[in-house]
């Protein structure tokens, strides 16, 4: 397999997704033969001379071989020729806004974003000097109108955090593109296994690994990739000078739960559909959003993911009470752990987007659906719906 200190190795590319989960961008440890990275927990390295650096190591705020390995790995998922690994996704959001824009730059960000990504821009970015529109992605001329001279980034979130709406990649690439903009795009939902958005046009692809790519709720970080050698020259400065990288064991976790992505997200996807045909038909319910009868989604996507929203009918009240009688979906914040989760955005996840454009309907229910048995799944919520 490839040298892990290399980006991206070429020869990956022929392989299958579920190769790459676990091969993608790494070899056996060449001093041991270890088939896994071994874990780095090193600050520093000896130097054969001034300016000797063996491997390219000199201090691990600029590069440790368990997280060149993880870099390696996902720009090998993700089609790119670099990929970063952070502390969070958050970091990771942050540093590429500070690494592409400067003071009296805007940016174009989904209607319904993330409330954490809605927070930096709105609490921290803006006093900054960034300038930011909310739109609808998925109206295109909407997104055309709110593109301005000063506009350095198209932001996008597909499937959107909670409300699961699609924007069509390829279609906001041309947008940017046309803009002289960069197009972001917010896989975390996704995930590499059904959607890569480099293939579709964007610029930066953008993860928190503690969902999906970790799997198993046990680690916190973020990931950007890139198909441009440039851009990857101005994030890896970004990267070391602002220095919110991921330490060697929070990289190694996500290493070892990118391994398992492919079968877990076919068993998060299979779970997920079956829970949605249960919530169309409930008398209590009133609207589900899962993007399964979206043409654009069918379009990027090849399946359509574990994350699924649903309206009551009892409005806040019920929402609140489903939350609260789960016995097998857990009530917390985060997603895409092998454990299923259920939360109330409005007060949760996007209490930061509360009086704003982006503030979240209070009826709305949000599920993580993990990997469980599905009866098991589907009876914890028709209980908690009754």
């Amino acid at each position: 397999m490839s040298d892990p200190t290399n980006p991206k190795n070429r020869d990956d590319q022929s392989l299958a997704f579920e190769t790459l989960a676990i091969h993608g961008g790494q070899s056996a440890d060449a001093a041991t033969g270890a088939v896994v990275p071994p874990i780095y927990q090193v600050s520093t390295y000896k130097q054969d001379g001034v300016g000797g650096l063996r491997g390219g190591y000199e201090y691990s705020r600029s590069a440790n071989p368990t997280r060149t390995a993880l870099e390696a790995a996902f720009a090998a998922l993700e089609n790119g020729v670099a990929g970063f690994a952070f502390a969070s996704g958050l970091a990771a959001e942050d540093t590429l806004l500070r690494a592409l824009c400067k003071p009296g730059d805007h940016v174009v960000i989904p209607g319904d974003a993330y409330g954490g990504t809605y927070r930096l821009f709105a609490k921290v970015l803006e006093r900054w000097g960034l300038d930011y529109t909310p739109v609808a992605q998925q109206d295109l001329d909407e997104v055309r109108a709110a593109v301005r001279d000063n506009t350095r980034i198209v932001w996008c979130e597909t499937p959107t955090n909670p409300l699961l709406n699609v924007a069509d990649i390829t279609a906001l690439a041309t947008v940017a593109r046309d803009a002289d903009a960069k197009l972001v795009v917010d896989n975390t939902f996704a995930t590499p296994a059904l959607q890569r958005p480099l293939d579709l046009g964007a610029d930066i692809v953008v993860h928190s690994t503690t969902k999906y790519l970790g799997g198993h709720s046990d680690v916190i970080g973020g990931a950007l990739v890139t198909n441009d050698a440039t851009l990857a020259d101005e994030l890896a400065f970004h990267q070391n000078a602002m220095g919110a990288v991921a330490g060697p064991f929070d990289a190694w976790l996500v290493l070892r739960g990118i391994k398992t992505l492919a079968v877990r997200m076919d068993r998060h996807c299979d779970n997920a559909e079956r829970i949605v045909r249960m919530l169309r038909e409930h008398d209590a319910v009133t609207e589900v959003r899962y993007p399964d009868d979206d043409e654009v989604a069918r379009k990027q996507m090849t399946r359509y993911g574990g994350m699924v929203a649903f309206r009551v009918a009892g409005g806040e009240q019920q929402a609140l009470d489903v939350c609260a009688r789960t016995r097998l979906f857990t009530l917390a914040e985060s997603l895409g752990g092998v454990e299923s989760l259920i939360e109330h955005p409005g007060r949760m996840t996007h209490a930061s987007a509360a009086g704003s454009p982006l503030e979240v309907a209070g009826d709305l229910v949000r599920l993580s659906v993990g990997i469980e048995n599905a009866e098991d799944l589907l009876a914890d919520l028709r209980a908690a719906l009754a």
